[in-house]
């Protein structure tokens, strides 16, 4: 089976995550928000997510994992579909042309080695595999780093939705042919491992 070229110290796999992964899942997006809340970014619940919001994800098909296969919580995870958010994407946004990422989180242990572009450059390609025009998400309002960083890698802002009662609402797209922004990624191989 292929694995990933990043040239980490363990080599990773790209997975969909399955029922009895939740509670890794749960554990590194616990890990990621406590981080987030910490630097004074309120975007996710300072406890983490709750179960019953991440399970359907699970359930459905639409939450990967990047792991190695032993240790206990996933290098990364991210959640990807075509579910655009009706408080933030409006009907001449097009919604059914972009699939859209959701809970993007890698662990502190891999910071800084390119796993978060690797996965968009993923998800980038699948938007495009299934004829998708875009590659969308939402982040934090008041986080012009996370906003700078998504910038980076080939995204454009498209506006700010100011909802009082989200954090959230800071609305990016990229196009989906534009793969290839962050690391070199094998998306031939990275393609049978999601088949597999």
């Amino acid at each position: 089976m292929p694995t990933n070229t990043l040239d980490l110290p363990v080599e990773l796999t790209l997975r969909r995550a399955k029922p009895g992964d939740l509670p890794t899942v749960l554990t590194l997006l616990a890990e990621a928000a406590k981080w987030l809340n910490a630097a004074g970014v309120h975007q996710w619940p300072d406890g983490g997510f709750p179960a019953a919001r991440i399970e359907p994800l699970i359930e459905q098909g639409t939450m990967y994992l990047l792991d190695d296969g032993s240790d206990p919580v996933p290098a990364a995870t991210m959640a990807l579909d075509g579910h655009a958010d009706p408080e933030f994407w409006t009907r001449s946004d097009r919604p059914g042309d972009a699939l859209y990422v959701h809970k993007l989180a890698v662990s502190r242990a891999y910071s800084g080695q390119g796993l978060g572009e690797v996965l968009l450059d993923w998800a980038a390609g699948r938007a495009a595999e299934e004829g998708r025009r875009w590659l969308r998400l939402d982040c934090a309002k008041d986080n012009p780093r996370l906003q700078a960083y998504y910038r980076r890698f080939g995204f454009r802002h498209v506006r700010t939705v100011d909802l009082p009662h989200r954090a959230s609402g800071a609305l990016f797209e990229r196009p989906a042919r534009g793969a290839g922004y962050g690391r070199a990624l094998d998306i031939e191989a990275h393609k049978e491992l999601i088949r597999a």
